[in-house]
């Protein structure tokens, strides 16, 4: 596989900084670096961004996340392996990717559940880390970039 072009974020100066503020800003919103790392990684999968589901899993990896998480992650909902907090990270996570597939795309019952586990700077921390995280699966998807390549980015 060929990437199409480079990563329009590599060309238009300033675009990628813009991008790896968004998540520094994100990360200091008091939300555990690990839950951070599975809401990018599950909405790139469910975006199916290769290269984000490739940098994702070896930066939860390299964090100490083990394969048994990492595997069932796709099947969250089913897996015993997360806790209430993450769980409620990852509906959110689930349904801010998939505006669309709904008439109300973040149900109160999935924002209720998220605010009951996450405060204000929490919840603003996950919303602009999975709005990050759709914009590079966006710019990756589009341009073919190619899983494996992620030392491009880093």
């Amino acid at each position: 596989m060929q990437a199409r072009m480079s990563n329009p974020a590599m060309i238009l100066p300033g675009a990628l900084e813009a991008l790896q503020a968004l998540l520094a800003a994100a990360e200091k919103g008091g939300v555990p670096s690990t839950t951070l790392g599975l809401v990018h990684l599950r909405a790139s999968q469910v975006n199916g961004c290769a290269l984000c589901v490739d940098m994702g899993a070896c930066d939860l990896k390299q964090g100490g996340e083990t394969d048994q998480r990492l595997f069932a992650l796709a099947a969250w909902r089913e897996a015993p392996f997360f806790t209430d907090a993450e769980r409620a990270a990852l509906a959110l996570s689930e349904a801010v990717t998939r505006l669309s597939d709904r008439a109300d795309p973040v149900p109160d019952e999935i924002w209720n559940e998220a605010a009951r586990h996450y405060d204000e700077p929490a919840l603003a921390a996950l919303i602009v880390t999975i709005a990050a995280t759709n914009a590079w699966n966006r710019l990756n998807v589009t341009t073919k970039q190619v899983a494996g390549s992620a030392a491009a980015y880093r």
